[in-house]
């Protein structure tokens, strides 16, 4: 492992994933549904420009940024890059979220993951508008996270606001990797989010193996921890806990 005095994890990147090419059918569907004219195929750049010679108005088509992806159990080849707690985490530019909430009511545990490409919404904020869009107030919600990385800036944002909102929600957040952690602008969302009753964590070794066991389609093999997990977790926590208490 490198150097704990010196080797700081590399930022990552939020790219704009709406200026992709489509990755799969359900996108070009999508495509072809939005560019598609009275039954005919999308416009492409020699339609456009035919259209605009005859005087027409062509609007230049935008396509849809990604959704927020929602499921039950997590590739297991995307958990293992997505949540290993490596201290440089190039390539890793999207969010993982997973979720348990707890009602104390007859209808059990909720539990599930969410994804997002960093397009639109953020899976943190995701959650409050599409998982848990409604709360009763009567009721005393324990909502428990397992996310990939640590909440930016604008997400922390949303979190300690919706927290304000909804005053029988306790909220607890266990991050595999610290986003952007040195940089002032999150330290403060961190430390905000605190004291808005959210409960900080870095994710030990066996919280590793739950999410695999929990979340992952693990065909019911065992989860093998990658090296040097137990120290990127003790190099994380001793960050956080810097953060957290000035």
């Amino acid at each position: 492992m490198a150097d704990r005095k010196t080797a700081q994890p590399r930022k990552k990147e939020r790219k704009e994933a709406a200026a992709e090419a489509p990755k799969d059918k359900k996108e070009v569907a999508m495509q072809v549904a939005v560019g598609a004219v009275d039954g005919g195929q999308p416009l492409g750049n020699g339609e456009a420009e035919a259209g605009a010679a005859n005087g027409e108005a062509v609007e230049p088509m935008e396509l849809p940024p990604f959704e927020i992806i929602t499921g039950d159990r997590i590739d297991p080849f995307a958990f293992k890059f997505q949540f290993k707690n490596v201290e440089y985490s190039s390539g890793r530019n999207k969010t993982y979220l997973c979720y348990l909430v707890d009602k104390g009511s007859a209808d059990g545990l909720a539990r599930g993951y969410l994804e997002d490409e960093h397009a639109g919404l953020h899976a943190e904020e995701a959650f409050f508008l599409q998982i848990l869009p409604d709360y009763d107030p009567e009721l005393n919600y324990n909502v428990t996270w397992y996310v990939s990385s640590s909440p930016c800036t604008a997400c922390a944002s949303k979190i300690v606001e919706a927290l304000k909102i909804r005053k029988n929600v306790k909220l607890s957040i266990f991050a595999s990797r610290l986003f952007e952690w040195e940089e002032p602008e999150i330290q403060t969302g961190l430390k905000a989010m605190q004291e808005a009753g959210c409960k900080l964590r870095i994710m030990k070794p066996l919280d590793f193996s739950y999410i695999w066991d929990t979340f992952v389609e693990n065909d019911e093999c065992d989860l093998n921890l990658w090296e040097d997990c137990k120290d990127s977790y003790e190099y994380y926590q001793e960050k956080l806990a810097d953060i957290l208490q000035y």
